[in-house]
Order: C-alpha cells, then structure tokens, then sequence
C-alpha cells in the first residue's frame, strides 16, 4: 500500500510538469516564447526588406558594409552555439566545472560578437550614417540593434546560471535549465544566420 502510495504521488508530481505533448512545462513555455520571438524578427525583418533602397547614392549597403569584418563577428557568434553546446552535454554528465566553463566561455564569445557589433554601429554613425538618416538605416538599426538586446541579455542569463550553479541554487532540474538556455542561445544564432544572409549577403 506504502509503495502504491509514493508511486501514486510520484505521477502526480510528473503529470504536474508535463504536459500532453510530452515537453515538460519550462521546456514549452520557452518554445511559446521563442514562437512569439519568431514573429517579432519575422516583423523587423520584413520592414528591413521593405525599405532596405530606401536611402541616399553614398549612404548605401554598398558604401558602407564591411563584410570580412562582419563575417568575422558572426564566426564568433556561431561558434558561441558551439560552445553551448559543450555545456548542455557537461550538464547532462553532472560536470558542474566544465558546465560553468564551456557557458563562461559561451558568454565571452557573444560580449566579443556585441563588442564587433557596437564598433560597426559607431563606424557607420562616423560615416554619417544616423538612426534617422533614411529609411534604410532606420530598418537597419532597429533589426541589428533588436538582435543586439537579445545576445545581451542572453549573456546575462548565461553569467548568472554560472553564479547559481557555483551557490548550487538552480531552481529546478539543472539539466533542463541549462538545457532551455541552450534553446535560447540557439536561437538567437540562427536569427543571426538569417540576418546576416539577407542584410549584409544579398544586394538590395
């Protein structure tokens, strides 16, 4: 009866964090927000697409994109899902030193990426490329910049898992934690990826 009884309180705490579709509560919340996040560059992205010839003869992409530097930047970036990577399979080994190791260096590869990003920004601004300069570029920092919180952010979130898992006070499974950060990070790669590939790759 005693074994029926904690078998029996068991399911209830698995049923309590899961849902019918076999993702846990956090792991379903995080693809919600991810979903809404989806729309939001989709928007952003669109209205780049929009007025991206929006602009003046010497104000254009073609005066004033530095791709191999800017190719560069996104290296960064995407090695950072490396990374990440390293740091989710650590996670799932119980390896708390190499967990906080490989998000550490996670998070120093997206600061050098909004590092690269802020030095782009203040490059076109010397160029006399403003925020209110044309349409174009308008669209343009708005998307990047967007894009910019969002590794920010990221980073910060990454810094302070280190803290709790050094103070072992990760609310919850460590291991899915680490793991719905790891979507994030993810994430904000790809939208990278698809930034990249029509901002700076294709011509207007």
């Amino acid at each position: 009866m005693a074994d029926t009884a904690v078998h029996s309180d068991a399911h209830i705490e698995h049923a309590g964090h899961h849902t019918s579709t076999g993702l846990s509560n956090n792991k379903l919340a995080m693809w919600m927000f991810l979903g809404s996040e989806c729309l939001l560059f989709g928007g952003l992205i669109s209205t780049y697409m929009l007025y991206r010839g929006r602009h003046s003869a010497n104000l254009g992409p073609d005066q004033v994109w530095d791709i191999p530097f800017t190719s560069s930047s996104s290296f960064v970036l995407l090695m950072s899902s490396l990374t990440m990577v390293l740091a989710v399979s650590s996670a799932n080994r119980d390896d708390d030193r190499n967990t906080k190791v490989w998000l550490s260096v996670t998070a120093l590869l997206g600061a050098l990426f909004v590092a690269g990003q802020v030095y782009e920004f203040t490059s076109f601004y010397r160029e006399g490329l403003g925020f209110t300069t044309s349409l174009f570029s308008s669209s343009f920092y708005t998307l990047t910049g967007f894009h910019g919180v969002h590794v920010s952010v990221g980073i910060i979130m990454l810094m302070s898992l280190v803290g709790m898992i050094s103070k072992n006070k990760v609310v919850g499974d460590k291991k899915e934690v680490v793991e719905l950060f790891g979507l994030y990070w993810h994430f904000v790669d790809v939208v990278w990826i698809l930034i990249f590939t029509l901002v700076y790759l294709i011509p207007a």
